[in-house]
């Protein structure tokens, strides 16, 4: 299809994956970033590899009535709360459709073969962020832009929690130094306290240290972490920071700015309560946990399980999750460092057994997850995902390995973004 030469109406239609808004041309789909549902734009459309994206040009020509002015002077530029202009009614209702949508056509699941629990809401809709990732730009410290790496600096983010609101214009000039040899720069905080990581494209040295042990000495920041392209961590101060397991407040969790924690801790709550529901984990039951992190999931599943064991990639992660289950007293878990795939092809020729299973993987999701569950004689599944394209690609193969999907919980653990969190549960039928 030839694309116009001069720009078209369009309307609005729905919201995709990508937090876009989605219109037609000629029976073409169209990705319009910034436009809702119900409101007519003029555009130039644009393609892009195999798809169509049509940019605004000038105003909204007939705006929706979920549409607000944004509280971020950055919104138009930054990449990271793409949703702030829409009302939070409108946007906790694209969630949940968009992953029922996602089941629906990518997954081929029917949304009524299973249950949809009501999505589960975030308590706090502003400055709930406890992480972030932020990147170099000469002096300061940058966003990236809405879709490219186009860098938008920052000095003060609302999105964040206040112990890290106005860290990026405090920290970026102290770690100038470090500018042209680190590619991130990672924010974390628990309560008060606050840590930071730099993610460097070599080795850490003695003027790297030197630089990081400033900051924190500065700033009065607990701890930082310099991780070098190759080989340990330097720890600088204690960047460690002490939480508490959900559902298992006498089990500490340790959160490193290096390692990763899901980024709205009283979300991240009812997230941990509706994956422990969907289990249902009983005193008998051995449990396997893939991509386990530092824990999250595992304490607040062994406090009714017989025994689970935890796999993780992530060193570090690993590392937190060992230190909470020997401080917090917890015996009946273990923790395997390694890769998801490889583990479970060990687990499965050693001939082992497991009754459950939760997956927690990265927005890629996990391929292959349905074969290795089988194989290891696991019952009941419960998916948690933070991608519904994933979700619905992954949620595909264990249906067709015999799984039958039981339940969906969508939990807005983003607001203000396109970003969304999924609890899935299926079953093998007895």
């Amino acid at each position: 299809m030839l694309l116009p030469d001069i720009p078209i109406e369009l309307t609005i239609e729905r919201l995709g994956q990508l937090g876009e808004g989605v219109g037609s041309y000629e029976g073409r789909t169209v990705f319009v970033p910034g436009t809702f549902p119900g409101e007519r734009v003029r555009v130039r459309l644009e393609r892009e590899g195999k798809v169509v994206r049509g940019y605004l040009i000038g105003d909204v020509l007939a705006p929706s009535l979920d549409r607000r002015r944004s509280p971020c002077g950055l919104s138009a530029r930054c990449g990271g709360c793409d949703w702030l202009e829409l009302s939070e009614s409108a946007q906790r209702a694209a969630k949940q459709e968009i992953v029922l949508s996602a089941l629906e056509h990518l997954g081929r699941l029917k949304r009524d073969s299973f249950a949809v629990r009501p999505l589960l809401i975030a308590p706090t809709e502003f400055g709930y962020r406890r992480r972030a990732v932020l990147h170099f730009l000469k002096e300061d410290l940058a966003y990236f832009g809405r879709r490219s790496h186009d860098r938008v600096p920052v000095d003060e983010c609302g999105a964040l929690v206040p112990a890290l609101a106005g860290l990026p214009g405090k920290l970026g000039p102290l770690l100038k130094p470090l500018s042209r040899d680190a590619e991130e720069v990672h924010l974390l905080a628990e309560g008060d306290k606050a840590a930071f990581a730099v993610m460097l494209k070599g080795q850490a040295t003695p003027r790297h240290v030197e630089a990081c042990d400033k900051a924190v000495r500065a700033l009065r920041l607990e701890g930082a972490v310099l991780v070098p392209q190759e080989g340990s961590p330097r720890i600088i101060g204690k960047p460690v920071l002490r939480s508490v397991s959900p559902l298992r407040p006498e089990v500490p969790l340790y959160l490193r700015p290096d390692a990763f924690s899901q980024a709205h801790a009283e979300a991240n709550v009812g997230l941990v309560t509706s994956a422990v529901y969907e289990l249902a984990p009983r005193e008998a039951d051995a449990v396997l946990e893939l991509y386990s992190g530092n824990g999250n999931f595992t304490f607040p599943l062994a406090a009714s399980a017989a025994s689970v064991l935890g796999v993780e990639s992530s060193p570090a992660s690993v590392e937190l999750a060992q230190r909470s289950a020997r401080e917090g007293g917890v015996a009946n878990v273990r923790f395997h460092q390694g890769d998801a795939r490889k583990v479970c092809e060990g687990l499965i020729r050693e001939g082992k057994r497991f009754d459950l299973a939760l997956a927690d993987p990265p927005r890629t999701g996990a391929p292959g997850l349905a074969r290795w569950l089988k194989a290891l004689g696991v019952r009941r599944v419960v998916y948690v995902a933070c991608d519904p394209g994933s979700l619905a690609r992954d949620a595909a193969g264990l249906v067709e390995a015999g799984y039958k999907p039981l339940a969906l919980q969508v939990v807005d653990m983003f607001p203000q973004t396109h970003h969304v969190e999924s609890v899935m549960s299926f079953e093998l039928p007895a």
